[in-house]
């Protein structure tokens, strides 16, 4: 899809001059012969991706055509020519918001200057909103611990980062998805373009193919402008489709042909947009079983499935919480001047055994709840809020035995009660078998059937 430039300028040969020079460059552009027409267009929803605006016009002229552009779509870099210009001029144009003043007669070098330089920081000022958005929506932007299972996704991301690979990245809620898609995208050769998210359990399903691909204005009710979909938004970019697990099958069928085309057309239009994205997505369900359950397409299924990057539950990487509590409490610290608390070494120890059934996010509004109640201060096991402070982990493991027929029930009690008794006499057998008065060679094997061999004789 190309980059949109706008010309207005009241002289027919100076549009043409100018459209001949950018569609040179490869742009495409849009010209209008007033500042209305130019006004009435981006009303109706479009936008251009920067603007050449002529400062003497017929009509509205071009200064008050500026203090308008810049109230409706302020991020588009608005380029103000002149045959009669003056530095007072282009000093007051530039004070109200143009990005940059030119004057006639035209040449193609500063024409084409002015364009680039124009487009390149309308890319940044749209990354640069990107990353004050997410420094708000999620404190910590980086994959952090160095557990086994973490140091492996780690991996994997330098790996595919640099391709244009597609990636599926599973996990159960809470895990930091997200925040491996952002890290896919920072490290790739898109790094400087944008990464668009939706959340597809998010959106209703009769909105989501409008949020995906836009629709036109008037294509249904409340339809009263153009709306640009996430597909045309991340075009050079990355698409994030969070939790596609949740896509209705008939919206699956429409992502698969347009993914495997990089075409598509707005609801309610025939014109066809061509893109260039990558895909990046991510769920929390079973794609396999959804399959076999008929609510979620095969075809699809393999046609994302180029790259998987299983987030492992923070449970599964416990070694990694008191690092993540401390990089929290430094970054909540920072972001909101609350004084550092610590944690006494029994507090951790709960904390560490507790099973976060929330994860990562569960652990980051702990820790934010903890530093509001606790700033400056040590916190202790009494401290903890209640469901933290009573978990049992020996209760949790034993209360398993009740959801099970009785001869499972039977051998999980003799494998805790083995383990158990296994670390009181440091994993001697023959020690394990004078206390429980078992003999030897009728434990080992008990042991062995339980998964319990290789301990010390």
């Amino acid at each position: 899809m190309k980059e949109t430039i706008m010309i207005i300028d009241d002289e027919k040969d100076i549009r043409l001059t100018l459209q001949g020079i950018l569609e040179d460059e490869g742009y495409e552009c849009l010209t209008f012969e007033t500042g209305e027409e130019g006004l009435e267009f981006v009303k109706n929803g479009e936008e251009p991706d920067a603007i050449f605006l002529d400062i003497w016009l017929t009509g509205m002229d071009g200064v008050e055509t500026l203090k308008d552009f810049k109230r409706n779509i302020p991020h588009v870099p608005v380029i103000m020519i002149s045959g009669h210009g003056n530095i007072e001029t282009a000093v007051q144009t530039i004070k109200l918001g143009a990005f940059d003043f030119i004057e006639k007669p035209l040449s193609l070098e500063k024409v084409v200057v002015a364009a680039k330089k124009a487009l390149e920081f309308k890319r940044l000022t749209l990354e640069n909103q990107s990353l004050r958005y997410r420094a708000k929506k999620d404190i910590v932007d980086e994959l952090s611990g160095s557990s086994e299972e973490i140091l492996r996704v780690k991996e994997q991301i330098e790996k595919v980062a640099p391709t244009d690979a597609w990636v599926l990245i599973t996990g159960a809620n809470g895990t930091g998805k997200e925040i491996v898609a952002r890290a896919i995208h920072k490290k790739s050769k898109r790094a400087n373009r944008p990464l668009v998210a939706i959340n597809c359990a998010a959106i209703p399903e009769e909105l989501i193919e409008s949020e995906l691909f836009g629709h036109e204005k008037g294509s249904f009710t409340g339809a009263h402008k153009i709306h640009i979909g996430k597909f045309e938004k991340a075009h050079m970019g990355t698409l994030f489709l969070d939790e596609i697990g949740d896509m209705s099958l008939k919206t699956q069928a429409k992502i698969l042909r347009i993914l495997q085309e990089q075409r598509f057309e707005r609801v309610g239009g025939n014109k066809t947009i061509e893109v260039d994205v990558r895909v990046i997505v991510a769920t929390n369900k079973d794609l396999k079983k959804e399959i076999k359950e008929g609510r979620f397409r095969e075809d699809l299924y393999y046609r994302l499935n180029v790259f998987p990057i299983h987030v492992p539950n923070l449970n599964q990487r416990k070694q990694d919480i008191p690092a993540l509590i401390e990089e929290f409490i430094s970054s909540f610290c920072k972001e909101n001047g609350y004084r550092p608390i610590r944690f006494s070494k029994q507090a951790l120890v709960k904390l560490i055994n507790y099973p976060w059934p929330g994860n990562v996010r569960e652990l980051k509004n702990f820790t934010e709840r903890m530093l509001i109640l606790y700033a400056g201060k040590t916190v202790d096991v009494g401290d903890l809020p209640p469901e933290y402070r009573k978990f049992d982990l020996k209760k949790r493991e034993n209360q398993k035995i009740f959801d099970m027929d009785f001869k499972s029930a039977r051998a999980e009690f003799e494998r805790i009660y083995l383990m158990e008794k296994l670390k009181e006499v440091n994993g001697n057998i023959s020690k394990l078998s004078e206390v429980i008065g078992l003999e030897r060679s009728y434990l080992h094997k008990k042991l062995k059937v339980l998964g319990l061999a290789g301990t010390n004789s």
